[in-house]
């Protein structure tokens, strides 16, 4: 190969320093712009460093297009092949030799090589590209390296690069000097072309295309969320762009041809619209872009509690990402970057660390085989996310008992596969190796189905779908041809590692699938409810159903895929039959059989059962004697989930509660017993429970139990302070008890005839004389005359008128001129009075 005239980069001019830097320290923190030249210029300034004294220098690249093409660039900088000095290593390819000194690796190939052997013999230096994309592989691989570094390798050299980080925070993390290079960069307008009413997306991306066109010369980058979108938007601009217009996608399912034809410059004469992904923000170099047309969107890792996967979503970009993929129109003059988003929307300042936002039984599983969990980390694992992954590892059985990994385990690990899946593979019997290879293709694939085929809740149309294909049928209506064909590939790759030569063609047995994708879902092994077809329990504990147009109906035992989680039961989407003979054979310690209580809301008792489980599904049941030691916690139960007043009070009890609760309220400090719905009912045990002993139902209890139970809760000088400072009843001058109404958070309220009061000039009090009884006067027909807290004013005020207005109507009984020295009475006058 000929050697290219040399490039300049921004990046040469602190090349000396960073020589310099990792000659005086083992680590080193370097800032540089999209463009700078950071990935392929600064391993080949070290390759000739003194310290690294022949050995390899690896570059981690979060993506392979990017990991192959700045490999290639290297190596014809050196005017080699790739795979002489210069190699990479991808998920199922390598390109490398005896003689390579660069290796550029994607995150995974680097966490295998630091778990394989931790002392890294031939690795001198690693470089982590892009680090500020916290891709979860990126960060493990760092903390795992300066672990190593701080306890095996105090040579090794790490330097993180990237081009938009928090370059200060990663700094003060390695404790390591920081370097940024100033780039080369243009002026770049803003543009925010507003959509039009009722505009689709894609019609809105195909006038600010042709709007770009017009405005700019060279060529249009375009970023989108995925193949699709890219493959919506290239049939569309197609339609509408002359001859010396060519749209080129960019994304990681194109051949090596087709990803290479995207990163070279275009012909003469040519402008090109390039349609890319998020790998063209930062990892790749596009020459000739003077315009940038964002969606604002991106496919990101997150976790999917429907397939228990971790999944592509499409999510909004952050700040930085958009300011990043605009610079892309300033490289090589100045440009413009048309954003299709309101200029109003606000954006995250910058990308979420990724471990925050996925399943981490993959990060659990690499951490037991390491044998530690404090490393250091930038940002430490969330510890809930850790402990429901190690709780999916036990189940998996890639971790015993006491956590440490297992043989299991540490097989999965070397497959390399997402911990269920790699679970699945390696129980599976080597007949079934190519099926596999299929299965682990087609689960982290998008549907090859399309139309009604891509509705269907039959996980295994899929495979037959890929059989069909490969049996010559590929004109089939409803195949995503490119989805298939990616399909098919990994499965050539999944197969290698399998030691499998021969792809399935032939229709599998009807569990076939479903007998495999057990062992990656025992959780989700869901059995039919034999009142309703389309209902089924989930070995979890949770309901699930099929949609009424289900291709799975009759089907008695299912391993669900996919869910979509409701509130009641959740929605199959993705499910295939296996043969439950399987269980007994592979999860033996599954199985139990226990003794059962539940409530019967009917019945309003409690029944027992002895029961024959596994995990959570009852597959054999019989109904034996309630003991008294399984009722008194079922009533407990009910009590609880239907709320207090299934219990038979008392008048008395329910005045009781509400008398104490409302002295607690007015003299906190004389310690009243509280009495509330929240504390009862969390103290069922303490206070009820010995009242509940030998009874299975809840008729059984007695008022008098309850009033008993409730009274219980007062020692003898809290019921005497009860009872005279929030009393029953209190004596009025005419001689008679009458009683207190309580209601809590109001004063107690006292309804008296106004007769029955006379000659008593202060209004009464409760609670240590703190508050004022409100009194309801009564006419003699027992009719409200007054409410009030003021017993002297209302003499004052308002009786004179009150007399007026009822002494016609009630002229049998007494209204004095002066209810002050009157003689208080219940009854009517006398006779002849």
């Amino acid at each position: 190969m000929t050697q290219p005239a040399p490039v300049a980069f921004p990046i040469h001019e602190i090349l000396p320093d960073i020589r310099r830097a990792l000659a005086e320290g083992t680590r080193l923190v370097l800032e540089a712009p999209p463009g700078a030249g950071k990935t392929t210029q600064v391993p080949l300034a070290l390759l000739s460093a003194e310290w690294l004294a022949g050995r390899k220098i690896i570059v981690l690249e979060p993506r392979r297009i990017a990991a192959r093409a700045a490999a290639e660039f290297m190596a014809r900088q050196l005017g080699e092949e790739v795979g002489q000095t210069v190699g990479y290593r991808i998920r199922f390819e390598a390109c490398v030799s005896a003689t390579t000194r660069i290796e550029v690796v994607t995150e995974g190939i680097l966490t295998r090589l630091i778990q394989s052997d931790p002392e890294l013999p031939d690795i001198g230096a690693i470089l982590f590209d892009e680090f500020h994309e916290r891709h979860l592989q990126g960060d493990l691989g760092a903390a795992l390296a300066l672990d190593v570094q701080g306890t095996l390798r105090p040579d090794l050299r790490l330097v993180i690069m990237s081009a938009t980080l928090d370059g200060e925070r990663i700094a003060r993390w390695l404790e390591a000097p920081r370097l940024t290079s100033a780039g080369r960069s243009f002026p770049v307008r803003i543009e925010y072309p507003p959509a039009r009413s009722n505009e689709d997306p894609f019609t809105h991306l195909r006038r600010t295309a042709e709007q770009a066109l017009q405005e700019t010369d060279g060529d249009i980058l375009v970023f989108l969320p995925g193949k699709r979108e890219i493959d919506r938007a290239r049939n569309l601009l197609e339609s509408v762009v002359d001859a010396s217009v060519t749209v080129q996608p960019l994304h990681g399912e194109l051949s090596l041809a087709d990803q290479r034809a995207a990163l070279a410059p275009a012909a003469a004469g040519q402008r090109r619209i390039v349609l890319a992904t998020n790998v063209a923000e930062s990892s790749v170099t596009l020459p000739g872009i003077r315009a940038v047309i964002d969606a604002g969107q991106a496919r990101e890792p997150r976790f999917d509690p429907n397939s228990g996967f971790t999944r592509l979503q499409t999510v909004a970009i952050a700040q930085a990402s958009a300011d990043q993929r605009a610079g892309r129109a300033g490289r090589v003059a100045p440009g413009i970057a048309y954003r299709l988003w309101p200029q109003s929307q606000r954006l995250e300042a910058a990308r979420r660390p990724e471990m925050d936002q996925v399943e981490l039984s993959g990060l659990a599983l690499e951490l037991a085989a390491w044998g530690a969990d404090a490393l250091p980390w930038l940002d430490a694992p969330p510890a809930g996310a850790l402990g429901q992954a190690r709780q999916l590892l036990s189940l998996l059985g890639a971790l015993d008992d006491a956590g440490r990994i297992t043989a299991l385990g540490r097989q999965m690990l070397a497959l390399g596969a997402q911990p269920r899946l790699s679970a699945a593979a390696l129980r599976a019997p080597d007949a079934s190796r190519a099926l596999v290879a299929d299965l682990l293709a087609a689960i982290d694939a998008r549907s090859p189905l399309r139309g009604e085929g891509a509705r269907s809740d039959d996980f295994r149309g899929r495979i037959a779908a890929l059989h069909a294909w490969r049996r010559g049928d590929r004109g089939a209506e409803g195949i995503d041809r490119g989805a298939i064909a990616a399909i098919d590939q990994a499965s050539t790759g999944w197969r290698r590692r399998l030691r499998c030569d021969r792809p399935a063609r032939e229709i599998p047995d009807s569990h076939a699938i479903g007998d495999l994708l057990l062992h990656a879902f025992p959780d989700r092994v869901a059995r039919q409810d034999a009142s309703n077809p389309l209902r089924y329990a989930l070995a979890n504990g949770r309901g699930a159903r099929l949609h009424e147009n289900t291709a799975l109906y009759g089907e008695p035992w299912l391993v669900a895929l996919d869910l979509r989680f409701e509130e009641k039961d959740s929605l199959v989407l993705a499910a295939a039959p296996f043969d439950p003979r399987l269980l007994e054979r592979d999860y033996p310690e599954r199985f139990v059989t226990q003794r059962a209580v539940r409530w019967n809301d009917a019945r309003r008792g409690v029944e027992a059962f002895e029961e024959r489980r596994f995990a959570a599904l009852v597959l054999e049941r019989r109904s034996v004697p309630a003991k008294p030691e399984d009722a008194v916690p079922a009533l407990i139960a009910a009590i609880r989930d239907q709320g207090l007043d299934c219990l038979p009070w008392s008048d008395n009890a329910r005045e009781l509660r509400r008398r104490a609760e409302s002295l607690r309220a007015w003299c906190p400090e004389l310690e009243m017993p509280d009495l509330s719905d929240a504390t009862l009912l969390a103290s069922l045990e303490t206070w009820l429970a010995p009242y509940l002993s030998g009874k299975s139902r809840l008729d059984a209890l007695r008022t008098d139990d309850l009033s008993e139970a409730l009274a219980a809760l007062f020692d003898y000088e809290q019921r005497r302070t009860l009872d005279a400072q929030a009393p029953v009843a209190i004596r009025v001058p005419s001689g008679n008890e009458r009683r207190l109404e309580y209601v809590p958070g109001q004063a107690p309220v006292l309804a008296v005839k106004l007769q029955e009061l006379f000659g008593l000039a202060d209004t009464p009090r409760v609670a240590q004389g703190r508050i004022p009884v409100t009194l309801h006067l009564l006419s003699p027909a027992q009719r409200p005359i007054q409410v009030t807290q003021d017993l002297k004013g209302f003499w004052e005020r308002t009786y004179p008128e009150v007399k007026k207005e009822l002494k016609g109507r009630y002229p049998k009984h007494p209204w004095p001129d002066d209810p002050w020295t009157a003689t208080p009475t219940a009854r009517a006058k006398p006779r002849g009075t």
